[in-house]
């Protein structure tokens, strides 16, 4: 029929253009709902894919000695991981490859590489060397899906060197012991987030890595310690323990005047570089989270409380039978002796329990208690270290004139070490009991201060006039007593030695054979800055302060004194005349190869000097004499490596 063919393309047409029409609809509406109702959620969805975020730390601030020297320190490290989702190798192969450089198992990181997900840790902390030959790895065998991740990774630059006091940080830059636990939020780095915008495979999109600014680091902490002072205290305890082959043991060393805390250290010990590798006992700062019975060195408080109390004069005489009878109970001299008739500086010097029982009752149980309070015990010192322990003390309503005896020798009562040093201390500073501190000062990263701890006396515990009277007892018991062990050549030193029994571990009575040794004392007497505690715990054969923590004092305070330049009593201080010597001739420089040190030339250097350069080298000093250093064992110019010893011969000029 004619037209029928144009009709029916008219049909096709219109049928096609309405057919577009609702498309077009149908697409426009589907856009606008996108657009309008989904638009939000769809746009989010699309960030998540592409774009990453990282959490990033800054640097733990680092620590110090009261010198500046550094104890802790942290520098940013790389940490290994992998996105499982965009691994474009299977995991045999990766495993493979990975297993040499980060000395891990293959099937080990096959397994992490199977848990899938968008992150897992493979390695964390790497040394810098590790993540170099890992990147090269990565690109030369062109493996997608892993990447690095800086975190912050803490170094003891001294390995075990105050261990117990710094303590350690864990992997995710957290304190858990020590100064790092305590001041874990003032040290601390910043956290920030970096929006990373990725590609389809999960790789990062040039210009988004530039828009990252670096957290701010932690603030500094700088510690009353010297370092030098504390290896000192460390090399004799080392020694000691090696000679006597006791379980334990701890030393403290204070500045009596305000409070400082020099050296601090205990054994067993550590590296806090590898915490993770040993028992947890030798984390144990025992010098402030272990208690014991004092012994003979609280005889030191109970006098003090008589002299102040005017129950006791020095000269004033003693009757001694060897034993004393209390309620029933039998209380025997250390020694089995009796002494017969003596004065109170005898039964000082001689620590004779009988002149003590007798004292001790004199006093009573309510001043007895109260002049232990004051002195401190039966209360923490609040020092900035965690695990401090309060001790234990009578209630003196229910003490039995039996308590009242023991007590009078240190006997039934529990202590801290940094108690009992605390309370020695206040008797060489004229009575006053300061409270003990490790903190200096905190600053900023610029340097400026942010907090400084001050000096903060306590209370009185002791008039001057008692405090004095009493150390001029003590010094006895060092030049003339059992205490002669603790004595140094050229200086006056007044203390108290100790030997207790050792309470079980359940507190039930003793266990027999085993002893607890000591020795608490100050020096120099004419003017005190230095008070030190020595514990022994557990010696193996002899066993009594005297024979056991006595020269282990008498070792450090010989070498802490001189490096104190505290000038030995007789020393020749006047300038001598001597032949004028041309200087000698500089040794030729040296390349000192990466990762060590060149001995520097100590010659004509006070010990001061010369343990300041060779700390600041990473050195460690060994003085032998006192004066000016004439020779040393390594030659200047030796290349050594860092924390190797150096010993430097002294002499007067």
């Amino acid at each position: 029929m004619p037209g029928a063919p144009g009709v029916v393309l008219q049909r096709r047409i219109a049928v096609f253009i309405s057919f577009m029409f609702v498309l077009i609809l149908v697409l426009g509406g589907r856009i606008a709902w996108i657009q309008f109702v989904d638009g939000d959620q769809l746009s989010a969805k699309v960030q998540n894919q592409l774009k990453e975020r990282k959490t990033l730390q800054s640097p733990r601030g680092a620590i110090y000695d009261r010198q500046g020297r550094e104890l802790a320190i942290s520098s940013l490290t790389k940490s290994l991981y992998a996105d499982p989702e965009h691994l474009n190798k299977d995991a045999d192969t990766i495993a493979a490859l990975l297993a040499p450089v980060l000395d891990m198992k293959a099937e080990q990181i096959k397994e992490r590489l199977d848990r899938g997900g968008r992150f897992i840790w493979l390695q964390r902390m790497l040394e810098p060397e590790v993540a170099k030959k890992l990147n090269s790895l990565i690109q030369e065998h062109d493996i997608r899906g892993l990447g690095f991740l800086e975190e912050s990774k803490r170094y003891y630059p001294n390995d075990s060197l105050a261990a117990q006091v710094l303590g350690f940080v864990g992997t995710d830059d957290v304190g858990l012991d020590g100064i790092e636990l305590v001041m874990d939020k003032v040290i601390k780095g910043d956290l920030s987030e970096q929006a990373v915008i990725t590609d389809n495979r999960g790789l990062p999109i040039f210009h988004s890595i530039f828009t990252f600014a670096a957290p701010r680091q932690g603030k500094s902490i700088h510690l009353t310690l010297d370092s030098n002072i504390q290896f000192i205290v460390e090399k004799a305890l080392d020694k000691a323990m090696d000679t006597t082959k006791a379980q334990s043991a701890a030393v403290i060393i204070m500045d009596p005047r305000n409070g400082d805390i020099l050296a601090m250290t205990s054994r067993p010990t550590y590296n806090p570089n590898y915490f993770y590798r040993y028992d947890a006992k030798d984390w144990k700062n025992r010098a402030v989270s272990v208690v014991y019975e004092p012994g003979s060195t609280f005889k030191a408080i109970v006098a003090a409380a008589a002299l102040q109390e005017g129950l006791v004069r020095p000269e004033e005489r003693f009757k001694d039978s060897g034993f004393i009878e209390v309620s029933g109970r039998r209380i025997k001299n250390w020694s089995d002796e009796s002494y017969g008739n003596i004065t109170f500086l005898d039964v000082i010097k001689n620590s004779i329990n009988t002149g003590f029982v007798e004292v001790g009752m004199r006093l009573g149980a309510a001043k007895l208690t109260s002049y232990a309070r004051l002195f401190g015990f039966g209360q923490a010192t609040g020092i900035d270290l965690p695990g401090e322990e309060v001790g234990i003390l009578f209630n003196p309503d229910e003490m039995r004139p039996s308590d009242i005896a023991t007590m009078s020798i240190g006997q039934s009562i529990a202590v801290t070490p940094l108690q009992l040093i605390t309370a020695i201390a206040a008797i060489a500073n004229d009575g006053v009991l300061v409270k003990p501190h490790i903190i200096r000062e905190i600053k900023y990263t610029d340097g400026s201060v942010y907090s400084a701890t001050e000096v903060q006396p306590v209370r009185q515990a002791v008039s001057p006039e008692t405090a004095r009277t009493l150390t001029m007892l003590l010094e006895k018991v060092v030049s003339e007593g059992g205490g002669k062990p603790a004595a140094v050549k050229g200086y006056r030193i007044a203390g108290k030695t100790g030997t207790a029994e050792k309470l079980r571990e359940d507190g039930r009575g003793y266990q027999a054979g085993h002893y607890i040794a000591s020795f608490a004392g100050f020096a120099p007497v004419e003017q005190p800055q230095v008070a030190i505690l020595v514990i022994i715990d557990d010696p193996d054969g002899l066993y009594y302060g005297g024979q056991v923590a006595a020269p282990v004092a008498s070792e450090i305070l010989g070498q802490v004194l001189r490096y104190l330049d505290i000038i030995p009593q007789g020393e020749n201080t006047a300038p001598v005349a001597r032949p004028v010597e041309p200087p000698p001739a500089s040794p030729p420089p040296v390349n000192v190869p990466p990762g060590k040190v060149a001995v520097p030339s100590l010659t004509g250097k006070s010990m001061r000097q010369a343990a300041d350069e060779l700390s600041a080298l990473g050195l460690s000093i060994i003085p032998v004499g006192t004066g000016v250093a004439v020779e040393q064992s390594l030659p200047a110019n030796a290349v050594v490596n860092p924390g190797d010893e150096i010993t430097v011969y002294f002499e007067p000029r």
